[in-house]
C-alpha cells in the first residue's frame, strides 16, 4: 500500500456526517445526537476516509473497516450530506504511526468486524473491548490513542459526539460536505474553507 508520509502539513482529520439511510436515522434516534459516523483522513482534501461501515452500498451488513470516498458508495447516495472536519495536527512520528495502523487495517481487514453490541455500549458508557470488532467511533479513537493523540476516556467509550471535542481538534469546516470536497479539490486550495452554516 503506497502512502505519503510526508506532506507539507502533518494533520489528521476527523470527519462526522449525518446521511439519510434507515440506519443512520435510527443511531441519530437512538443517540440524540447531530451526527451518526465518523471517519478519518491524512489530508484535508479528503481524498480517502477510512472508518468501519458497511460493505455494500444497499444493505447495512456485512460491515467491517473500510475506504469510503466522497461521491462513491453510501456517500454517493446524497446530494446533501451535513458535517463537520476537525483537524488535529500532529508530529511527523505520529502522521507516520497513523498510516502504520491504516496500512494495518488494510492489509488484515478480513480480521475485522463491525460491533452491532458496541453501539449499545458506547450508548450506556460501558466499558468493554471486543476484540478486533468497532463501531466507526470506537476505530476512530482507537487510531488517535495509538498515534499518541490524547483522549478523555477509553477509546471503547467514545461516540461520534464525543470526538467532536477532543481538547486538541479545531473544526476547520461545517457545512455539506459534497461542497466541501468539490470546492477544495477544484479549486486546489492549500487551505481548508471556511466554517459555513449548519446546514
Amino acid at each position: 500500500m503506497n502512502t505519503q508520509t510526508t506532506p507539507k502539513n502533518r494533520s489528521i482529520y476527523i470527519v462526522v456526517t449525518r446521511t439519510g439511510t434507515n440506519v443512520a436515522r435510527a443511531i441519530r434516534m437512538f443517540s440524540r445526537m447531530p451526527y451518526s459516523h465518523v471517519s478519518l483522513s491524512g489530508d484535508a482534501s479528503l481524498h480517502l476516509l477510512y472508518s468501519f461501515c458497511r460493505n455494500y452500498k444497499p444493505i447495512p451488513l456485512p460491515a467491517t473497516f473500510n475506504t469510503e470516498m466522497i461521491g462513491e458508495g453510501t456517500l454517493g447516495k446524497f446530494d446533501q450530506i451535513p458535517c463537520e472536519v476537525y483537524e488535529i495536527r500532529v508530529t511527523d512520528e505520529q502522521y507516520a504511526r497513523f498510516w502504520d495502523i491504516i496500512e494495518h487495517f488494510c492489509d488484515h481487514r478480513k480480521q475485522y468486524s463491525y460491533s452491532i453490541i458496541g453501539l449499545l455500549l458506547v450508548k450506556l458508557q460501558i466499558k468493554r473491548n471486543l476484540e478486533k470488532k468497532f463501531v466507526c467511533s470506537q476505530f476512530v479513537a482507537h487510531v488517535l490513542k495509538e498515534c499518541g493523540v490524547e483522549l478523555d476516556k477509553a477509546p471503547c467509550l467514545y461516540s461520534p459526539d464525543d470526538l467532536r471535542y477532543l481538547p486538541g481538534a479545531k473544526l476547520i469546516y461545517r457545512g455539506e460536505l459534497n461542497r466541501y470536497y468539490h470546492d477544495l479539490n477544484e479549486n486546489e486550495h492549500t487551505e481548508p474553507l471556511a466554517i459555513h452554516p449548519a446546514v
